[in-house]
């Protein structure tokens, strides 16, 4: 069992550059603390997401840190150039020392790729497309491409990625066929989703896993969870109940503006979170204990903890980050 950290960086009431200073202090605090890897998202024109451009912010965070690995879940591929990209992720994970951890999606929000010119519909023939072509340029000394929407020729590399053949790609999964198609490209996988559907998904990943793969070790399968950890269950419930609905405000900010039926959902408020399994507050024992109840439930090797959304204070998320490293990482693995 390894550990992880999610985050939207969701707008909070500081300015800012008070919120970036606060928010690079706690994923130092990741580091110091022995999680395996920092995951954020990639949002635009929402308060949902602080770090439009995920590779300028990990590049402060590479610098920032030692041991941590780090990454977007995901770039959002219809909104760049192929060649772009790969340079920023050879940039990254050169920086970094080889630390890089990246992810691919099509874009959650059709309300984002619409503000950027992009056409929703051909969001998904877009990002296979730019994936493959990412890939490619990842691990080619040149460039050569022709597909429906990029055309390139002879377009030399002069800049590669540290980890070899690239950096671990991500991807997060929300339905058996999706995890399949993971598995079998050798992916590794986060599930946001309550318990039952992630067992669904990771039962389906790691049965297409063997196929493709043989006996070959599983990658990381994260489950991914609100946590908030105090010395008492009604103080972590209390932090939790505050913050959430703040958050929640943020997600839907986008589908509300537009009135949208799109996007995952979540429950408004934390204790309906709690409910589906989504989220969980309480002393380190009460978190050890529902945590375990989870990654038994749905297979997982990789718990993705979101300790930071809402209005939750630099000072309340590093206590529950230290609480959960002392006490509830070591009683999980």
């Amino acid at each position: 069992m390894q550990f992880g950290v999610f985050d939207h960086l969701d707008r909070d009431d500081q300015t800012l550059a008070d919120y970036y200073r606060a928010r690079l202090e706690i994923i130092e605090a990741y580091d110091r603390l022995g999680f395996h890897a920092y995951h954020v998202a990639e949002h635009h024109a929402t308060p949902l997401g602080m770090a439009p451009s995920p590779s300028v912010f990990l590049a402060a965070v590479a610098q920032r840190t030692r041991r941590l690995r780090f990454g977007p879940l995901v770039y959002a591929l219809p909104l760049y150039h192929p060649l772009r990209l790969i340079e920023e992720i050879c940039m990254l994970d050169q920086m970094s020392d080889g630390r890089l951890e990246i992810g691919f999606g099509r874009g959650a929000s059709p309300s984002e790729l619409i503000y950027y010119g992009a056409n929703p519909e051909q969001a998904q023939k877009i990002y296979a497309e730019a994936l493959e072509l990412v890939i490619k340029g990842l691990t080619q000394p040149t460039l050569t491409f022709h597909g429906e929407f990029f055309h390139l020729d002879d377009v030399p590399m002069e800049l590669a990625p540290l980890q070899k053949p690239h950096p671990p790609i991500w991807y997060g999964v929300h339905a058996p066929d999706s995890a399949a198609r993971a598995a079998r490209k050798g992916l590794q996988v986060v599930s946001l989703d309550p318990p039952a559907e992630t067992r669904l998904a990771f039962d389906s990943f790691r049965a297409a896993w063997h196929d493709a793969h043989g006996m070959a070790r599983l990658p990381l399968m994260g489950l991914g969870r609100f946590i908030v950890v105090a010395e008492t269950d009604a103080q972590a419930l209390a932090i939790a109940r505050r913050a959430y609905p703040r958050w929640h405000a943020s997600f839907t900010h986008l589908r509300r503006k537009h009135h949208s039926t799109n996007a995952h959902p979540r429950p408004p408020t934390f204790d309906e979170l709690v409910a589906v399994g989504q989220g969980v507050a309480g002393t380190p024992a009460a978190v050890t204990a529902r945590l375990r109840e989870q990654i038994a439930a749905t297979g997982s090797n990789y718990l993705v903890g979101q300790f930071v959304f809402g209005d939750l204070t630099c000072a309340e998320a590093l206590a529950s980050i230290e609480l959960f490293a002392r006490e509830v990482m070591p009683a999980l693995v």
